[in-house]
């Protein structure tokens, strides 16, 4: 398959399973090179894609993972079989290229790429378009990350602080916790740890691979032997034996997952003409504004009714704020509209509903919000106050926010 650019193949001697992995694959055009002259390689040809192999150099491999990190739009650092070396930040493991590893090459290297081409698609957006409120995030991608961890037993504590210390964690003691958790919610990658069989995994394996929703999640499978070969699923890796092990497998791929994530709600902002928030989905507290005095004229104009809920969580996390706000989003009507306030407070307002039906709204939403916001704290549980008024006649988007805020006060007293 032909890329939208050169690969640069960097390893000291010929490493027979990548070569072959690549030509089975159809992978051109690829440029080869020795450690020595990976850095002037990557300056000269300007890659898609780079692919290391070993025997690694690891001082050489560190300063190929800065460079590629420098280059726009996004290039992958695909790392071969690195065993226990240590990689950099943004290099994805790659295991399991014998035998049928073309495929599992070739896959990889494709979900990488659809990647860098959304990125390139973002940038040229971003620039055609004026946009003065697209507020791009630009921190670790891993900080915006939730990761489903199915497992039980011993392994499941050190894997649930490994993981936690890095990124945001949802816990599934079974499968069947695993499926909800993955049907309720957007998930940045799936670590399974042990305490399963190894038909159980092998099903939801299967089942992930059968679904295009799930398909391109990074997967680590920790604790149960088995073959990566026959599943459709790009991004799965096998775990390490030890926590921090697996962790350091998981992560690279799953912050790959989470910048995906980023560019798809920019994507979406753009496309909005950069009235919604890249980092919630929802409404810039200044497009909110002002689709909420619309709304209030029509809403007067017509006799229909209109409540708004305030959702303010029991922490100052970011990273939970967000993650709150994205799931409202997903859950919330298409006629309904939100924003998260400079102040954390999440706002939405729920149209042509009255006090009752907004208030029964708001429950189920903090119901849901409860129980799958992921805390500053690995497994921890968050609340929400929550306060809900309607539209009185002769209303206005300031009276009608000031009483919004007088209950919000009166429900966190």
């Amino acid at each position: 398959m032909s890329q939208s650019g050169p690969i640069v193949v960097v390893s000291n001697e010929t490493y027979a399973p990548l070569h072959k992995a690549l030509l089975e694959a159809k992978i051109f055009p690829a440029v080869d090179s020795t450690w020595r002259e990976a850095a002037a390689a990557i300056t000269r040809v300007k890659p898609c894609a780079v692919i290391v192999a070993g025997p690694y150099e690891p001082a050489a491999l560190e300063d190929i993972g800065r460079r590629v990190e420098t280059l726009s739009p996004y290039v992958p650092l695909i790392a071969i079989d690195p065993g226990s070396t240590p990689l950099p930040h943004n290099a994805l493991p790659l295991t399991e290229i014998g035998g049928r590893g073309a495929r599992r090459l070739a896959v990889r290297l494709n979900a990488a790429l659809r990647l860098r081409a959304l990125h390139a698609t973002v940038l040229r957006r971003a620039r055609d378009t004026r946009l003065t409120e697209l507020q791009m995030p630009t921190d670790d991608p891993l900080q915006d990350a939730t990761v489903l961890l199915a497992g039980r037993g011993g392994s499941f504590p050190a894997l649930s602080v490994a993981l936690g210390e890095r990124m945001g964690i949802v816990g599934a003691l079974s499968i069947e916790q695993a499926a909800k958790h993955l049907n309720a919610r957007t998930l940045d990658g799936i670590v399974i740890g042990g305490g399963f069989t190894q038909r159980v995994v092998e099903a939801f394996l299967q089942v992930l691979s059968e679904d295009s929703r799930h398909r391109n999640l990074p997967v680590i499978v920790s604790g149960v032997p088995l073959s990566l070969h026959p599943y459709d699923l790009p991004n799965l890796e096998a775990g390490a034996t030890d926590a921090a092990g697996t962790v350091a497998i998981a992560a690279p791929l799953i912050r790959q997952k989470a910048f995906e994530a980023r560019l798809e709600r920019a994507s979406r902002s753009i496309e909005a003409g950069g009235l919604l928030d890249p980092r919630t989905g929802l409404l810039t507290e200044t497009a909110f504004s002002r689709d909420l005095s619309r709304l209030i004229a029509d809403s007067h104009a017509q006799g229909a009714g209109l409540s708004v809920a305030s959702f303010t969580l029991s922490t100052n996390n970011d990273r939970s704020r967000f993650d709150a706000a994205r799931i409202i989003g997903q859950l919330m009507r298409r006629m309904d509209f939100g924003t998260l306030q400079s102040d954390g407070t999440i706002v939405v307002v729920f149209a042509g509903t009255s006090s009752i039906d907004g208030r029964s709204i708001a429950r189920r939403l903090a119901s849901v919000l409860k129980q799958t916001v992921v805390g500053p704290k690995p497994n921890g549980k968050l609340t929400s106050d929550v306060a809900v008024t309607s539209l009185l006649p002769n209303d206005s988007e300031s009276s009608l926010l000031a009483r919004l805020h007088l209950s919000e006060a009166q429900a966190a007293s």
